[in-house]
């Protein structure tokens, strides 16, 4: 098909294979990525018109850990592309029979697929397939290592809402020991531009993260008043041995966002979350359903970066 016009600014500037994390990309090319996905929501009427750039191509979504907002959305943004795609399960496939990983992804490969999208609990799985396969592979989050799309949702959300991300402060705030969320992040926040600050406990924030660039702190109250975005992550229970604080209630009362701390922040403050959220946890009720709020508006950018990124992928593999 040919290549509408709002795209035609961008053929032939893409020229990797894979996306497997932000740490290998330069800012030109995540700012790439970025503009991209601006301009899918700006003339398919917020990705809601399906175009038929990836007709005869399938996609495969190959994941092996719970996910609604991440598989939805990479089935939704091929589908509007006018992809197939291909649901694949491992509780029902021959991995439970023995078979290894590879084996099962080089199976999937010889069925003529173009692009498999991988989320696995071992980070570097979606490096191992990348390395091995003849398609294209989307990382869509390995253990705790990156999870490339979300960093550019979360990063698109912040420049649709503030402009220049140059001189911004960032702070994620949480379970950052875990958060392939959070690494993502902070290496395409910091190329372009931005402060970033982690924050959490100091069991789940090490003063290690200094060493990448970033501020550490361990007192929410002290950071709130300079920031311009805060991201509060999820504590990832289900990737811990041992419990990093002594009870929910505490760490809700040191690091929760409410409505007592929404007055001593910013008064044009975002608050960001990549989800799922605990309600009364990490956010109050009060605060995620918010004027400041741009969560759902999050998952709604997830779906044009991952339109994005597969139409950017199947046009330099085809240049």
């Amino acid at each position: 098909m040919e290549t509408p016009g709002f795209l035609e600014p961008f053929k032939g500037r893409w020229t990797k294979r894979h996306l497997l994390d932000l740490e290998s990309l330069t800012s030109d090319e995540i700012t790439l990525l970025l503009d991209v996905a601006q301009a899918f929501k700006e003339s398919t009427q917020d990705c809601r018109q399906k175009l038929q750039l990836l007709t005869g191509r399938t996609s495969v979504n190959l994941f092996f850990e719970d996910s609604t907002r991440t598989r939805t959305s990479f089935s939704l943004a091929a589908r509007r592309l006018g992809a197939d795609v291909i649901e694949f399960s491992a509780s029902s496939s021959s991995l439970s029979k023995g078979e290894t990983l590879l084996d099962t992804a080089k199976t999937i490969q010889s069925m003529c697929i173009d692009t498999l999208v991988c989320r696995h609990k071992a980070p570097g799985t979606p490096q191992m397939l990348a390395e091995n396969l003849d398609v294209s592979v989307i990382n869509a989050g390995d253990g705790p290592h990156e999870h490339p799309t979300q960093g550019l949702l979360d990063i698109l959300t912040i420049r649709q809402h503030r402009g220049d991300l140059n001189g911004k402060t960032v702070a994620m705030v949480g379970d950052i020991a875990h958060s392939r969320t959070a690494r993502s992040n902070i290496w395409g926040l910091q190329k372009l531009g931005a402060n970033v600050i982690v924050c959490g406990p100091s069991t789940l924030v090490s003063r290690r993260w200094e060493e990448y660039g970033v501020e550490v702190s361990h007192d929410l109250d002290a950071i709130l008043p300079r920031c311009d975005v805060l991201n509060l992550l999820r504590i990832q229970f289900e990737r811990q041995y041992t419990r990093p604080f002594p009870s929910v209630r505490e760490y809700a009362l040191l690091y929760a966002m409410d409505q007592k701390r929404m007055q001593r922040a910013k008064s044009d403050i975002l608050i960001m979350a990549p989800g799922p959220i605990n309600r009364g946890v990490e956010i109050t009720p009060e605060v995620a359903d918010g004027e400041h709020s741009v969560i759902l508006h999050q998952v709604n950018n997830g779906l044009a970066v991952r339109m994005a990124a597969m139409w950017l992928l199947s046009a330099g593999r085809a240049s």
